[in-house]
C-alpha cells in the first residue's frame, strides 16, 4: 500500500491506527499546517494594488507576472514568497493566469500574407537533395 501511494510504511501505519481509533473522520484533511503569509485583509490590500496596474508600481508595461507580484508583496508587505507560493495563493483566491493576445493592434493581415507569399520564399534556405548521398564529408558518394 505504501509503495502505491508513494509514502512511508510508517505513514500508512499511522493512518490505519487513526482510522481504527476514530473512523473515517480521523483521516480527513485539516488544511495546511501553516497560516497563509497574507491574511484576508492583506490579500484585499494586494488586490487593490494589482488593480492599479504594474505601471503605477514602476514597470514599463501592463503585464503582471508572478515575479512582479512577488516583488510587490515584498515591497508593500515586507513578506518573502516563492513564485510557486504566489501562484498557489492567487489560485486559492480565484485569480487565474491570463496570456495576452500577441497580435499588435496595428497589424495588417493583408500585408503579412503578401510578405509570406512574396518575400519569405526568397529568405528560406534551399531544401536538401532527396537523392542518397555519402555520410562522409571528405569522400563523395561512390556511385
Amino acid at each position: 500500500m505504501a509503495k502505491e501511494l508513494r509514502v512511508s510504511v510508517r505513514s500508512v501505519q499511522r493512518w490505519r491506527h487513526s482510522w481504527r481509533e476514530a473512523g473515517r473522520e480521523a483521516l480527513r484533511s485539516r488544511g495546511p499546517v501553516s497560516r497563509p503569509k497574507l491574511n484576508d485583509r492583506l490579500f484585499a490590500m494586494l488586490e487593490e494594488e494589482l488593480v492599479k496596474g504594474p505601471v503605477a508600481h514602476g514597470w514599463p508595461d501592463q503585464r503582471w507576472t508572478l515575479d512582479r507580484i512577488k516583488t510587490l508583496i515584498g515591497r508593500r508587505f515586507h513578506k518573502s514568497m516563492t513564485l510557486s507560493g504566489v501562484s498557489q495563493m492567487l489560485r486559492r483566491h480565484g485569480w487565474s493566469h491570463q496570456v495576452p493576445g500577441r497580435r499588435a493592434v496595428e497589424r495588417d493581415e493583408a500585408a503579412v500574407a503578401g510578405w509570406v507569399k512574396d518575400a519569405w520564399p526568397h529568405l528560406e534556405p534551399p531544401r536538401r537533395r532527396s537523392v542518397p548521398g555519402s555520410s562522409s564529408k571528405t569522400r563523395p558518394d561512390s556511385r
